[in-house]
């Protein structure tokens, strides 16, 4: 008996094990499924049951410094066909083939397709168009709001703007750049459907709207920038040149104030169907293309032998030291020889001032091979030389320098006036500007702030200093040399009465199949002013200008204009 009620006690808690066990995981299963799976049931079913229609978000403005809106959006639509609701085919295909100059045969076929559930007929239609389209109230036609980029003045800075894709995503440029704040977020338009995707009779439609990207403000100044683009266009004609780019910057901060290359694009009539074209078109050559700098390089060998002076070495030249009065060196067996002969009296008795003056090759030849290699190549890397300077564009290049280890005496002899190097634009111009603004390599960047619709700054950008190549008394002596070669040597079609402006000229050979192109020049000039504390610095390069070929020429008379409108625009007053 007692054996008994234990075997039965038994098996009812096995029981009750049993069933709890089942309980609790069916408890477990309904709680995974109506709490933790919930959300993603629901959105399948909402799939299912739905059709949604794209909002896409209207893409943040692009400005200048003082507001000036350089690319916007505006509302365009996107039209889509559901075949399962078209109701006559034929009605359809023969409006929207001629309101939106489509083809009528493939329009029917999409029309009449009925084993897709939707299908994209044409983007950024608008509204006047979308509206002529809804006047004729056709079933199975639907909008969905859509945005069109547009850039206020067409091919005005384009290189530097850049552009986006049909999809509005960023391509090139800042519209690249910045597009993760530039994009907004898109919103839909989810409409009810039956299994076979038919709209219901008494369907709601569920609006869930877009928020419009954050704006992008440049350093750009537009009123700079028009006169950059404007003298551009100026050169092209003038001197027939292949091409012509320009950059304005503040030597202090190191922001980008105007930037420019000609020829241009029409940002809102891209080729895009001619890919090799667009991309000619929209790189920004400034900081994409390499060349040799010629007598521009110059400065820096100059700010080397005076920093090495300063400091006590005795392989540099004092500023009064006297070069050698012959018009050529040899080195390594190769003749270097300077532009113009020395029957000249300006170009006897040279001290390091006058050689700058005179764009004299053999002096800085002196410099470099007495410096040596190690100095030279340490300024070269202080003044950004062979590395990339970290603009906020992609694409920039670093320049070529012929290996430390690779070098030859002929190498470095070239290498101190500006041949057997390559450098962008660029890094140029802000070696340049570190050479003169009291020895402060900065970092160079286009935009200034991110901010929202309200005006808040979301995101800031500030002045940041990479280097420190030579100090501010190299800096100002150096300064104070260049403003003669304004005053009173190969730069004095840069001279603006009234106020101190310093510069270098260049004009460098150009190769093809690694020999001299006859007549292929590039023409350039580097200006700065006041000289006596330095704020806005322009390089102006001409490539390949017909007849004269020389940037004393060609080019500083430009830099001269540009300065000019700045002194104007900014109200700066003369010299007293």
């Amino acid at each position: 008996m007692y054996q008994s009620n234990y075997l039965t006690k038994k098996r009812l808690f096995a029981t009750f094990v049993a069933a709890t066990f089942i309980f609790v995981v069916i408890f477990f299963k309904i709680f995974y499924i109506q709490i933790i799976w919930g959300k993603k049931l629901q959105a399948k079913a909402l799939d299912q049951w739905t059709r949604d229609l794209p909002l896409t978000a209207l893409r943040g403005n692009i400005t200048d410094r003082n507001g000036v809106v350089l690319a916007t959006s505006e509302t365009s639509f996107t039209l889509y066909l559901r075949a399962k609701n078209v109701e006559d085919a034929e009605k359809v295909a023969g409006v929207l083939s001629e309101v939106l100059g489509l083809d009528y045969d493939q329009t029917l076929k999409k029309a009449k397709n009925k084993s897709i559930s939707e299908i994209t007929v044409k983007r950024q239609i608008s509204s006047e168009k979308a509206d002529k389209i809804r006047a004729y109230n056709l079933k199975g036609v639907y909008f969905a709001e859509d945005s069109s980029r547009v850039y206020s003045y067409g091919d005005f800075l384009s290189q530097v703007l850049g552009f986006v894709s049909i999809d509005n995503v960023g391509q090139s440029g800042i519209e690249a750049a910045y597009d993760k704040y530039l994009k907004g977020i898109d919103g839909q338009i989810l409409t009810q459907t039956d299994l076979i995707g038919k709209e219901l009779s008494d369907k709601s439609i569920i609006y869930l709207s877009g928020v419009k990207g954050l704006d992008v403000q440049l350093t750009i100044d537009f009123q700079i920038q028009i006169v950059l683009e404007n003298l551009l266009e100026q050169i092209m004609i003038a001197h027939g040149a292949k091409g012509a780019r320009s950059i304005v910057i503040d030597c202090k901060s190191g922001e980008i104030l105007a930037m420019a290359s000609k020829p241009s694009v029409d940002l809102n009539n891209l080729p895009r169907n001619d890919l090799s074209a667009l991309m000619q078109g929209t790189k920004n050559l400034l900081i994409t293309d390499v060349y040799e700098p010629g007598s521009t390089f110059k400065v820096l060998t100059a700010a080397a032998n005076l920093e090495e002076y300063k400091k006590g070495n005795k392989n540099a030249f004092s500023p009064t030291y006297i070069f050698n009065n012959s018009n050529v060196r040899y080195v390594d067996g190769g003749r270097i020889s300077c532009w113009t002969k020395h029957s000249s009296t300006k170009h006897c008795n040279q001290t390091l001032a006058d050689a700058l003056s005179n764009s004299c090759n053999p002096c800085f030849t002196d410099i470099a091979l007495s410096l040596g290699k190690d100095v030279m190549y340490s300024y070269l890397d202080a003044f950004g030389y062979g590395n990339t300077l970290g603009i906020d564009l992609a694409g920039e290049q670093s320049g070529l320098l012929v290996s430390k280890t690779s070098v030859t005496n002929g190498d470095l002899a070239r290498i101190g006036f500006g041949q057997t190097v390559t450098v962008t634009p660029i890094q140029l111009a802000y070696a340049t500007a570190a050479a003169v603004n009291g020895g402060k390599l900065m970092t160079p960047y286009l935009v200034n702030a991110i901010v929202d619709e309200s005006g808040n700054t979301v995101k800031k950008n500030y002045p940041s200093q990479k280097s420190q190549p030579i100090s501010k008394e190299t800096s100002a002596l150096l300064a104070e040399m260049l403003e003669g070669v304004v005053s009173k040597g190969s730069g004095k079609l840069a001279y603006i009465d009234g106020y101190r402006v310093g510069g270098k000229t260049g004009t460098a050979q150009k190769y093809e199949n690694g020999v001299i192109a006859r007549g292929k020049n590039i023409a350039s000039f580097v200006g700065f002013f006041p000289a006596n504390d330095p704020r806005y610095l322009c390089l102006m390069i001409v490539d390949e200008p017909k007849g004269i070929t020389y940037g004393s020429q060609v080019a500083a008379p430009y830099v001269k204009l540009v300065f000019e409108q700045i002194i104007a625009y900014k109200n700066i007053p003369r010299v007293s």
